[in-house]
């Protein structure tokens, strides 16, 4: 186990945001995580929320030079297999379940599980992981919560996702228990729409920068 969560931290630590992208037109996948590669954001989450969200894994991770694939919103253990077969090289779940916690424990590609509460940090713990999703970072309590719980929970770090934006990506970088965040607006809908790579690298070039 400690050799995938070294695995997953250094994943994470390849930036201070991690895209979370929802890939509705394959066509799309490619041109955005070159984009977003190029602006400094290697490491890239394609969440299962869309018919072509596998397909967009396999093609990030086979032609996009640089980019590390991962999946999103995996909820049980044949999204995780299936995530894992088209290339994804570390796994996101919004929570956790038995089911996920043993589809991780038979494969060698990491899991970042998702926690919302000090009991659901603790039992993670008692499985080996030391570090979490936590999710929905807003709504849960965002980061003066997060804060709260970082001297009883200390060993543990955090990917916060949900409702973080620009504006408030450092509440949460500036932490000691933080390693990255999890954020949308480095892809918005309508850049993607228009094709706008150019606009798309220079979000994420100001993402990479946000703890330089």
């Amino acid at each position: 186990m400690s050799e995938k969560n070294a695995k997953l931290l250094s994943v994470l630590k390849l930036q201070p945001v991690v895209p979370v992208l929802v890939i509705d037109d394959l066509k799309t996948a490619v041109p955005l995580a070159r984009a977003l590669v190029a602006g400094g954001l290697k490491a890239i989450e394609i969440t299962l929320r869309t018919p072509a969200a596998l397909e967009a894994i396999r093609a990030v991770a086979n032609e996009v030079e640089g980019a590390v694939a991962g999946a999103g919103t995996i909820l049980n253990a044949a999204q995780f297999e299936a995530a894992v077969e088209a290339g994804s090289q570390f796994i996101v779940s919004p929570g956790t379940t038995q089911e996920l916690i043993d589809a991780a424990a038979d494969s060698d590609i990491p899991l970042l599980p998702g926690a919302a509460t000090a009991s659901e940090v603790m039992g993670l713990r008692e499985e080996g992981y030391q570090v979490l999703k936590f999710f929905p970072a807003e709504q849960a309590g965002g980061a003066a919560y997060l804060k709260s719980l970082s001297s009883p929970l200390a060993g543990t770090l955090f990917c916060p996702t949900g409702g973080i934006s620009l504006s408030n990506a450092r509440d949460y970088l500036s932490l000691p228990n933080v390693v990255c965040v999890g954020g949308s607006w480095v892809a918005p809908k309508d850049l993607v729409a228009k094709g706008d790579w150019a606009g798309i690298e220079k979000l994420a070039a100001e993402a990479a920068a946000l703890k330089g």
